[in-house]
């Protein structure tokens, strides 16, 4: 699998699973911009729901789409069915965008798309500017020593974003609001 992922040049390459259990080729999605986001329903970041929402309203007839992948590895903060994930955010967030099947985001059990995203663009860190950083980095700091220099995914609403090209131009924490991305995701919709 290593291997194979190694020679992974883009997210077309990859399958998943949607909310309803089918499999979807990502390659359904060539020539858009994409933001994948690993989320949960009762997180501190959930109410980013409301901030991605809006970027998808907003920029959707440009060419940008969310892939939302539910994952109950961080504090078992997304204990739902997929079908009660999928009511839930469309409930109390209104979202229109895609949900997928929850999935793992590290270790063995994780999808080979999330392994792919982390080896193209690794942890650099937290916002130093947001609240929550100091409370984040002092939580790592007790319970998972290497932390800081390790790939994986931190914690829930950790961002990719895609181009046109299927490529991983950046990566955001969940430390990062949705006007933190925005210059880059019009960047790249203006390409």
């Amino acid at each position: 699998m290593a291997n194979a992922l190694a020679q992974t040049t883009n997210a077309y390459s990859f399958n998943v699973l949607d909310a309803k259990g089918e499999n979807v080729s990502l390659n359904a999605y060539k020539g858009k911009v994409m933001l994948i986001v690993n989320t949960a329903s009762r997180c501190g970041f959930t109410p980013q729901y409301e901030e991605l929402e809006a970027l998808y309203s907003q920029l959707k007839d440009e060419g940008f789409e969310i892939l939302d992948f539910p994952c109950n590895q961080f504090g078992q903060q997304a204990p739902e069915t997929d079908d009660e994930y999928v009511a839930f955010c469309q409930l109390n967030y209104k979202t229109e965008f895609k949900q997928f099947h929850k999935i793992d985001v590290n270790g063995e059990n994780a999808i080979p798309l999330y392994t792919w995203l982390k080896s193209e663009k690794p942890f650099e860190g937290f916002d130093k500017g947001h609240q929550l950083t100091p409370i984040l980095e002092d939580m790592f700091d007790k319970n998972m020593p290497g932390w800081r220099t390790s790939p994986d995914v931190k914690w829930n609403f950790t961002k990719f974003l895609i181009n046109r090209n299927g490529e991983v131009v950046a990566r955001f924490e969940p430390t990062a609001t949705a006007a933190d991305m925005l210059p880059a995701i019009k960047a790249l919709l203006a390409e």
